[in-house]
């Protein structure tokens, strides 16, 4: 049988320094859900009973990370809003040093994957401010609260709980060592476990995948989690659309998944002032954004949809699509001074 707790943290990772105002209470291993996830996890991926306890006993709930759950940005803020958090002088910036900073490997990895250097990088921008905001929770209190305590989403969370034990034997770290966000993402691509065990990749080829230190894992990784749920290269990606006196709410906010074609937008009068496909037939998607002026429009591609497999958000999408455009003219500013 697999064994759990000898693990030692091999990746340098630390645990987090718990919250002033919110140290948690141990979790009771001894509850009805636990001891069947416990059973659960022995059954499925033969780990010791007594060391998932163990780790289990570890574990702190902590209310703050409810809470965060409840209220994520792009449910509670406008457009205009949440743009202005990621769309800033300084991360901009930070993103242009980034590049600079590691050109060689982001130029590589770009041109072997097809994901445009300019969109792994906004990604990276949104999701960790280039590693300056990884998050401050240890991923272990972070799953266990959320998959015992959370009843929402407690089945999801139960099993990227189970996808964490697991993750931490395969990786060789300590299951107390990971910090990460209240959802339990990790690294500079805020890969929750299941994705970390299905598409993060180990680019420097030294045997592990470490999402924190190495720029070549966290970069191959969010560049192959693209192209496995089927990013397009050289497609455009997003437009804004001119409405030019039509209305568009008809076509408008059908959900992530593009919905109406670029010729039912031309046929609606509506026209795109940016990149877009030729043909008629190209699904797209149409969405209202808040700003401060009121709504604007957005026509989504195939590679926007693709986007929203990292976070179902089209505010999210969007805020990386302008973030790494952004990033790129201030890189290739500062190449020309």
């Amino acid at each position: 049988m697999n064994r759990l707790l000898p693990l030692l943290c091999c990746i340098g990772l630390t645990a987090a320094p718990v919250l002033a105002n919110d140290a948690g209470r141990p979790l009771d291993p001894d509850r009805e859900d636990v001891r069947a996830f416990i059973a659960g996890v022995q059954e499925r991926h033969g780990l010791a009973a007594e060391d998932v306890r163990a780790v289990l006993l570890e574990a702190r709930v902590q209310q703050s990370i409810i809470d965060a759950i409840s209220r994520p940005a792009e449910r509670v803020k406008p457009w205009y809003e949440y743009r202005r958090i990621f769309l800033t002088e300084e991360r901009i910036a930070a993103g242009a040093a980034f590049w600079q900073e590691h050109r060689e490997r982001i130029d590589r990895i770009a041109a072997e994957s097809g994901v445009p250097a300019e969109l792994m990088l906004g990604i990276i921008g949104v999701e960790t401010y280039y590693g300056r905001i990884i998050g401050r929770h240890r991923v272990l209190d972070a799953l266990a609260t959320l998959a015992f305590e959370y009843p929402p989403r407690s089945a999801f969370f139960s099993r990227e709980l189970e996808e964490f034990l697991v993750l931490a034997g395969e990786q060789g770290f300590a299951t107390d060592g990971p910090v990460g966000s209240y959802a339990g993402a990790m690294g500079l691509p805020q890969f929750i476990p299941s994705s970390y065990r299905a598409y993060a990749v180990d680019g420097d080829a030294d045997g592990r995948i470490d999402l924190w230190e190495s720029k070549e894992d966290i970069l191959a990784s969010v560049a192959n989690y693209l192209r496995v749920h089927g990013w397009r290269p050289g497609e455009p990606v997003v437009a804004p659309v001119v409405t030019g006196g039509s209305d568009p709410a008809a076509l408008a906010d059908r959900g992530l998944a593009p919905k109406t074609t670029v010729g039912e937008l031309w046929q609606a009068g509506l026209g795109l002032a940016g990149p877009a496909p030729a043909d008629p037939a190209a699904p797209a998607g149409l969405f209202a954004l808040e700003q401060e002026s009121g709504p604007a429009y957005w026509a989504g591609f195939h590679n926007f949809y693709v986007i929203t497999r990292y976070n179902r958000s089209v505010m999210y999408a969007l805020a990386v699509y302008e973030l790494g455009q952004a990033v790129r003219a201030a890189a290739e500013g500062a190449d020309g001074a």
